[in-house]
């Protein structure tokens, strides 16, 4: 498990909320250019692209989004404070008194101001509306203003690290933990003749999926797999609801799916004994996928997702076994498709 740990730790110490993938492309970049030709192109996706030493074969495309969910500057204020709004779902409720990085026009230490208890009116127990929150970086209003510009964006402060028992946390998981699982499986083909093969480290998924729909157009393959995040068991969520930690891949099953490729992804996880569970959603799956199936003129979708408790905050906590798996079951996808 050290690799993929190390990976996912390279990943996530680095920032790329949505709209602004810059640094978090760099840092995947580097790693995918191990084994594939490199290019970003004009919105930001990161592509990869292997020839396997295959010139025949289905053309298939591994999607994980780069960006992460954070905070948007909306307004500065006379006394110095950056109001903010959402980028991608932030859990509001955990936002309070947390230690923040602003990327302006250089990362400043912030810290969102919270309303003492003696202070506060109404519900104590009400989550606030984010737009009522501000983060204070300890300036004035002008020296605010020069070194902020408005649209900068703010990341959680937090430090990816690993937990007993196999399991990693920190922010960005959702979906750095994809994009590692990917390049884990790029590894485990290393010096394996494949079909082609294009990694996409798509932008914008947290606000809408843009990255993945102009690059499942341009790149127009046979079919594709989307490697996301899915929700975890934690304390208080019934069974049906969540996925135990540890328990391997999640392999996706929906309308939207493709049932062919989630069947083939089943068979082939019990025959290589890579463990999995499958999940059964009842319309669009809230991923790539999404965008990914109606691309173009259609492409047969698939989805394996990696259990993730506490989503959208700084402290995600994954099980590195799960990642592992979710790398195995691509690896051994790619290897039956060769043999075809």
């Amino acid at each position: 498990m050290d690799r993929i740990a190390d990976i996912l730790a390279a990943l996530c110490r680095v920032e790329g909320v949505s709209g602004a993938e810059d640094a978090a492309a760099e840092a995947a970049s580097i790693f995918l250019e191990q084994s594939s030709a490199v290019q970003t192109d004009r919105l930001g996706n990161v592509l990869g692209f292997r020839t396997g030493g295959q010139t025949g074969g289905p053309r298939i495309l591994l999607d994980a989004h780069l960006d992460q969910i954070g905070l948007i500057v909306t307004a500065v204020t006379e006394e110095g404070f950056l109001r903010v709004g959402a980028c991608g779902h932030m859990d509001a409720r955990v936002l309070a008194a947390q230690e923040v990085i602003v990327h302006g026009s250089q990362p400043l230490l912030g810290v969102i101001s919270s309303v003492p208890p003696h202070l506060a009116k109404g519900d104590e127990s009400a989550c606030p509306d984010i737009r009522d929150l501000c983060v204070d970086i300890g300036f004035s209003g002008e020296r605010a203003a020069a070194l902020v510009p408005l649209g900068s964006r703010v990341t959680l402060l937090t430090d990816p690290m690993r937990l007993a028992a196999r399991r990693f946390t920190g922010a960005a998981l959702d979906n750095r933990a994809g994009v590692a699982a990917i390049l884990r499986c790029l590894e485990f083909l290393d010096g394996e003749a494949t079909c082609p093969l294009t990694v996409l480290f798509s932008a914008q998924e947290e606000t809408g999926g843009s990255g993945a729909a102009a690059a499942g157009f341009s790149m127009a393959p046979d079919e594709a797999i989307a490697v996301d995040v899915s929700f975890g068991q934690a304390p208080g969520l019934a069974p049906e609801e969540a996925a135990p930690l540890g328990c391997g891949t999640l392999i996706g099953w929906s309308p939207v799916l493709s049932r062919d490729l989630s069947l083939r992804l089943e068979e082939l996880a019990q025959t290589e004994r890579i463990p999995f569970r499958r999940e059964v959603m009842g319309g669009r799956t809230g991923t790539n996928a999404d965008r990914l199936q109606v691309a173009g003129t259609g492409i047969p979708c698939g989805l394996l997702s990696i259990p993730l408790r506490n989503m959208h905050t700084g402290i995600e906590v994954l099980d590195l076994a799960d990642s592992e798996a979710t790398a195995k079951l691509l690896a051994a996808y790619v290897r039956d498709k060769s043999r075809r």
